[in-house]
């Protein structure tokens, strides 16, 4: 039995971890892949938009080359974080269900079940893709991460969407040689572009280097070419390969079957106390990126890596004395 288990090994579920240890509480963290999983799962080249300090937890400093890391800073960062304060983060293990049994969850994963008096879900948003739901979408040819230009090279590339994500492997992927169209559902490239990024997508357009639909959508993916229906009609492209790169959500089946309420409407906000984060269900809260719900564009590691101080503050409020170290005087 411990005091809480953390589920979900990223950055803010590292800052609960070390907020937890400074207190005393018995921890553990749990975590489906390597440390800081989603981050790992970015694109090899891909750089921030917060500069270091904005990414730092419990005031570790993050230093980095430029002004703005690059993902394979951002790794080395926190898993040194994990490995010299020998955080208990147990990886590659996922868990599958959360129960709350009288005043205590049990936490189940395909290698054991744990009993623990709070837990504190912090699994971001990047499993589960916003899909196309058109015909062909199935097909090998069709992803929904980004990884390496590289692969992309010589090909015939189309690149659904306007995000950060979307723009970045447009530009990567033409200057390693793809032939790369971009394909957006609203009338231009999106505002939340990092600044330094977006005139450069803008330029390559206008250009000709990359072509651009706008107002427009896939309506099939077929083997060697993909069908548009744009503001001119339907257009039928010559394709290789398909990045949907259509934005993420979290798992709302496993928040709700842990007993979490989440709003009715298109934004499927969870419930919680912003002055705990504590959710509908007595000791379970929410932390990072999470507590946006369809909104994954409100929380980020900067403006949510205080959870930890918060969720903690309060489960040290609560938790049984003979359950926290002894001072010596």
């Amino acid at each position: 039995m411990t005091d809480l288990l953390i589920i979900g090994g990223g950055p803010i579920g590292i800052a609960c971890g070390l907020e937890a240890k400074k207190k005393g509480i018995s921890y553990r963290i749990l975590e489906k892949g390597p440390i800081v999983n989603s981050l790992f799962n970015y694109p090899v080249n891909m750089q921030f938009f917060s500069s270091s300090e904005r990414l730092e937890i419990d005031d570790i400093p993050f230093i980095s080359i430029e002004a703005k890391p690059k993902r394979n800073e951002a790794l080395e960062y926190y898993r040194r974080i994990v490995t010299s304060n020998a955080l208990n983060l147990q990886l590659f293990e996922k868990v599958t269900s959360v129960a709350k049994e009288g005043e205590v969850f049990s936490v189940t994963t395909p290698k054991a079940t744990y009993s623990a008096r709070n837990v504190i879900i912090a699994t971001g948003f990047y499993d589960l893709p916003n899909l196309l739901n058109v015909p062909g979408e199935d097909l090998p040819k069709v992803s929904h991460y980004y990884k390496d230009p590289h692969f992309y090279a010589g090909q015939k590339l189309a690149v659904v969407g306007a995000s950060n994500s979307a723009v970045d492997a447009a530009l990567e992927c033409w200057r390693k040689g793809a032939e790369v169209t971009l394909i957006v559902r609203g009338p231009e490239v999106g505002r939340r572009v990092k600044y330094w990024v977006r005139p450069d997508i803008l330029n390559r357009i206008e250009e000709g280097s990359i072509r651009a639909y706008f107002s427009s959508t896939i309506q099939e993916i077929r083997q060697e070419q993909i069908v548009l229906d744009t503001p001119e009609g339907t257009v039928m492209l010559p394709n290789d390969f398909v990045l949907a790169l259509t934005g993420y959500q979290p798992n709302f089946a496993f928040l709700t079957a842990a007993g979490i309420s989440i709003s009715e409407d298109e934004k499927k906000h969870p419930h919680y106390d912003p002055q705990t984060m504590e959710t509908n269900v007595p000791g379970l809260y929410l932390a990072g990126v999470i507590c946006g719900g369809m909104e994954t564009h409100k929380w980020f590691i900067e403006n949510s890596r205080e959870h930890a101080k918060i969720i903690l503050k309060h489960i040290a409020a609560k938790t049984p004395a003979e359950s926290q170290p002894r001072q010596t005087l």
